[in-house]
């Protein structure tokens, strides 16, 4: 039920090797899907090097930059991916923008608008340019975006962050009215705290006077009640995974949380 192969997906934000978005592409790989791993010029080298670790694994990949905030890069990757492969069954709106923490009088209208230009327009122009080679590939069509958990509810020092988050949840409920009749299923995945660059970025906000990381961590980790632990990136990807594959074929416009039953704020 959860077999892929003959699939094409793109995954956005991978170039991470710890990250939620690489953790995806190896597993819809695992499934069979081709997968196509993007991420910013900048880690251009880092991206390679996760091609290169799909490839042994037996995956066929394609790896791209792309700024998922510029169009018209975004429809080049995109008419790139169509021309070698022919289609695009998976989009994963991954990439997100963590940047605008702190009190809320002192975030920056820079930090405020990259994260509404990466976390919402990023998925806005994904899917607007391959929403043609979805419709063409019929029903089992799959959009997963990246929503976290600071999508479904609030907690204090984090309003750009969650404001755009709230927005990833209401846009993928939108879509998914709009693209249902077409086949195309539209849902979001809602992590809690995972252990990527970006979780470790988050242990960092919330530490205490006086606290060190470990304690932090822990700290943290007692708050979630399956066994008061951070999450793996891998099973953030289980879900994608899910979503994407037959096994949901009648899961459509759900937030999904994927958080050990951690509460997700106000």
């Amino acid at each position: 039920m959860k077999d892929l192969s003959g699939k094409v997906a793109i995954i956005t934000g991978c170039a991470s090797a710890e990250g939620i978005g690489f953790a995806s592409a190896r597993a819809l790989a695992a499934a069979g899907a081709k997968v196509v791993i993007t991420d910013l010029e900048q880690g251009a080298q880092a991206l390679q090097e996760r091609r290169e670790e799909l490839e042994a694994q037996g995956a066929t990949p394609m790896a791209c930059t792309m700024d998922v905030t510029d169009r018209e890069a975004v429809s080049d990757a995109v008419a790139t991916v169509v021309a070698q492969w022919q289609r695009i069954d998976i989009v994963v709106n991954n990439a997100g923008y963590a940047g605008g923490a702190g009190a809320f009088e002192s975030i920056s209208q820079a930090a405020w608008q990259r994260s509404w230009d990466v976390n919402v327009m990023g998925i806005v122009n994904l899917t607007q340019a391959t929403l043609a080679a979805l419709r063409a590939s019929g029903r089992g069509a799959s959009i997963i975006n990246n929503a976290s958990l600071a999508g479904t509810g609030a907690i204090a020092g984090m309003a750009a962050y969650t404001a755009s988050k709230f927005a990833v949840v209401g846009l993928t409920k939108c879509l998914a009215t709009e693209l249902g009749p077409d086949g195309i299923r539209v849902n979001a995945v809602c992590p809690g705290m995972v252990l990527t660059d970006m979780g470790r970025s988050e242990i960092r906000f919330f530490q205490r006077a006086g606290e060190d990381l470990a304690t932090t961590e822990k700290r943290l980790a007692e708050e979630v009640p399956l066994e008061e632990r951070w999450a793996e990136a891998e099973e953030i990807a289980a879900a994608v995974v899910f979503l994407a594959s037959p096994a949901a074929s009648y899961v459509h416009g759900v937030a999904l949380p994927v958080a050990g039953g951690l509460a997700p704020g106000l």
